[in-house]
């Protein structure tokens, strides 16, 4: 069985801030995660790897089902994501300078 795995959000792209971390076991979950909650343009940087997957997100107000539970509202966001690709970070290799 897999592992949760911790995705972090940045805003603005990989150069920008970090402002949220949500979980899933797949990259896709946790963009639907960060959909639902109103975020449209979506790079989460997965903790302990050098990616950064980036996500187009919308979400519409839909009815909810049938079967709900009590406390459920009659409407509820249905997130949607589209996924564009992952970006791998290279890390900057320090260069040793030559001594004359």
């Amino acid at each position: 069985m897999a592992e949760q795995r911790y995705f972090v959000l940045v805003e603005g792209g990989p150069s920008g801030r970090e402002t949220a971390v949500f979980t899933g076991k797949q990259p896709r979950q946790a963009a639907l995660k960060a959909a639902s909650r109103g975020h449209g343009d979506i790079w989460l940087r997965e903790r302990g790897s050098k990616k950064f997957h980036h996500f187009k997100g919308s979400r519409n107000k839909v009815r909810a089902p049938e079967n709900k539970p009590d406390w459920m509202a009659d409407h509820v966001w249905k997130p949607n994501v589209k996924k564009f690709g992952i970006q791998k970070i290279e890390k900057k290799k320090k260069g040793k300078k030559k001594r004359r």
